[in-house]
């Protein structure tokens, strides 16, 4: 059988797709006993230069021609108004979709999949998190009998790389960004990966997976790692720690928390090990326990892999007379409600003269608000400001047992008051289940 396919969007990924259906279009055909045939591929601009030549009788620049042509539609264009206008019209015309697309989906994946529905065709999107990793199909088929307890994702190679050079090569931020924009793991304008938002929209579409309710994307605590100091990754070192951007994703009861900052881990976790550009995810299930997925998260080629893997899965329900009948994410009917409220370990560095009464100031500060402390780390030597009074400042740190987030940002706001506290307090959350 001869399945018709089109893609709209033809840059790093769209030209990955394109080789990888045309290369290896007879060993699909093999395996599956499908024939996937590329009819058409949009792009506005097929003068740019590319890894690939696509061949000219596959090239367009209307994507209507893309829709009319074909029984499964790819869009990689990115962005969200036009991208979404094209899987309106797709799904309209009963065309099954393929996207990579994770802002889009963290923001309209609500409305995508409830015209699928209504429409009876299938939404693939395995390459919207992890690049070639396959953790939604992890999450929607080999873990279905599971709960999900928790998802811990290192989900952004820029960001993963520019901490691994801070952690061992010993450079500040602007230099591990610099170092990664000239090997090209970071854009020119990195801000959607260090600022966090990349991250927070793949976490997003798990959670959604995960949990069966699309959360309110705005409501999701996001925070970057521009403003890592490489002192706290040292300080982090020499307390056993490493660390990552992660996005975590917990369920407790009725209650689920969604979030991206970066994390202190212990440097003997399997997630603190995932260096460089790679990805990883760590996925809790009640009956499994812990599975992790890991490898490349971007990228023309691995990406491309993950968007062929939905296209032939498409392709095998239309085979079977379905038309593809879309997965719908929307399944829990509980009243679970979404917070932001967590309960987590703490890394606090303030900036304090070394003179007696200082410990006891804060720390009855974070007792009055229930905050218990795990231990004090106090770098007599790390003289980083001269004080108010001329004076020196030293790094104080507390690592704090689990404690409310809300109770931790009051018990902050009132330290900083203190006249032995210098500047703003860093606040970094550990995650360690010993604790």
């Amino acid at each position: 059988m001869k399945v018709k396919v089109g893609i709209v969007g033809c840059g790093t990924v769209g030209t990955g797709t394109v080789k990888l259906l045309l290369d290896n279009r007879s060993l699909i055909r093999k395996k599956m006993g499908i024939d996937i045939e590329l009819v058409k591929v949009a792009d506005k601009d097929w003068n740019r230069r590319r890894e690939f030549e696509v061949p000219e009788h596959l090239k367009t620049t209307d994507y209507k021609e893309v829709i009319e042509s074909s029984q499964i539609v790819v869009e990689l264009v990115g962005g969200i108004d036009f991208a979404f206008k094209l899987m309106k019209e797709s799904i309209e015309t009963g065309r099954c979709v393929v996207t990579a697309n994770k802002h889009l989906l963290a923001k309209k994946g609500n409305e995508i999949f409830g015209m699928a529905g209504e429409k009876g065709v299938s939404v693939g999107f395995e390459a919207s998190v992890g690049g070639g990793i396959p953790v939604i199909k992890a999450l929607r088929e080999g873990l279905v009998g599971n709960e999900i307890k928790a998802i811990y994702g290192i989900l952004n190679g820029t960001t993963n790389y520019i901490l691994t050079r801070m952690f061992e090569g010993n450079v500040n931020f602007k230099e591990a960004l610099k170092e990664a924009q000239e090997k090209g793991y970071a854009e020119a304008d990195p801000s959607l990966d260090i600022d966090g938002w990349d991250t927070a929209h793949k976490i997003a579409i798990l959670a959604w997976i995960a949990y069966g309710r699309f959360f309110n994307f705005d409501d999701i605590l996001v925070e970057g790692i521009s403003n890592i100091d490489r002192l706290d990754v040292e300080l982090g070192k020499d307390l056993g720690y490493t660390l990552k951007l992660l996005a975590i994703a917990k369920k407790m009861n009725n209650s689920v928390e969604i979030r991206v900052h970066p994390t202190f881990l212990p440097s003997e976790d399997a997630l603190a090990k995932v260096s460089s550009v790679y990805n990883a995810v760590m996925i809790e299930g009640d009956f499994v326990g812990k599975t992790m997925y890991y490898g490349k998260g971007a990228g023309s080629l691995p990406t491309a892999s993950a968007v062929v893997s939905d296209i032939v899965d498409i392709a095998r329900k239309i085979k079977e007379g379905t038309n593809g009948e879309s997965f719908i994410p929307n399944w829990e009917d509980k009243d679970i409600h979404f917070t932001n409220n967590f309960y987590s370990r703490y890394y606090l560095r303030f900036n304090v003269p070394d003179k007696t009464g200082v410990l006891a100031a804060i720390s009855k500060v974070l007792a009055d608000f229930n905050i218990s402390i795990a231990s004090v780390l106090q770098k007599e030597k790390v003289c980083r400001i001269a004080g108010k009074e001329g004076e020196p400042i030293i790094p104080l740190v507390i690592l704090t047992h689990k404690a409310y987030e809300y109770d931790i940002k009051k018990a902050v706001e009132e330290i900083e008051r203190l006249p032995v506290v210098e500047g703003k307090t860093i606040l970094i959350r550990v995650e360690e289940e010993a604790y």
